[in-house]
């Protein structure tokens, strides 16, 4: 029951990345003109016609793939696996049975109470317990987004890089690119 709980729970963190990863990025489906010319404005100074004007965008998408690497109409890729997963340490039951174990030991050896030595130990180190995993837990949600954030910030600049090759590709064939 607890390894299909940790599985599920790997799946759910993973798909939340993903997910997160997706929307950080601004990717989303739509046709193939928009992803060649995203946020752009084109217009033809020369008065190429449509048709020209088509075949142009298409080779500079080309010409802008080819000299940044950096192809719009395929889905992001990560350049970096995401952070592993951490196997979670201790916790609030283990953390009260050491500080179960500890109390009793002291409660013995101080009034030759080791039951309530055992009864406080167990309720600090269940605190001190819970303390950690939660402390563990924020640790590995930062590095997500720490890593969530880098990939997004990489995919920004391969875009922007992409975006200024084919707006000067295209200025360089007679339009005016904003």
């Amino acid at each position: 029951m607890l390894k299909i709980k940790k599985r599920e729970m790997r799946c759910v963190l993973t798909l939340t990345a993903l997910v997160f990863i997706f929307f950080t990025m601004g990717i989303y489906f739509s046709t193939a003109n928009d992803a060649f010319a995203q946020d752009m404005f084109i217009y033809p100074q020369k008065g190429q016609s449509e048709q020209q004007m088509e075949k142009d965008k298409y080779e500079c998408y080309a010409w802008a793939k080819k000299q940044t690497g950096f192809d719009p109409m395929e889905a992001s890729k990560a350049t970096a696996p995401p952070p592993p997963q951490q196997a979670k340490k201790g916790g609030m039951f283990k953390g009260a049975a050491g500080g179960a174990l500890l109390g009793a030991a002291v409660g013995e050896i101080s009034n030759n109470d080791p039951g309530k030595g055992a009864a406080i130990g167990a309720v600090a180190g269940g605190i001190f317990g819970g303390a950690r995993r939660q402390k563990q837990a924020q640790q590995q949600q930062q590095a997500q987004q720490q890593w969530a954030d880098q990939q997004a910030s990489q995919y920004a600049q391969k875009r922007n890089s992409y975006n200024r090759a084919y707006a000067a590709c295209l200025e360089g064939r007679g339009y005016t690119v904003r």
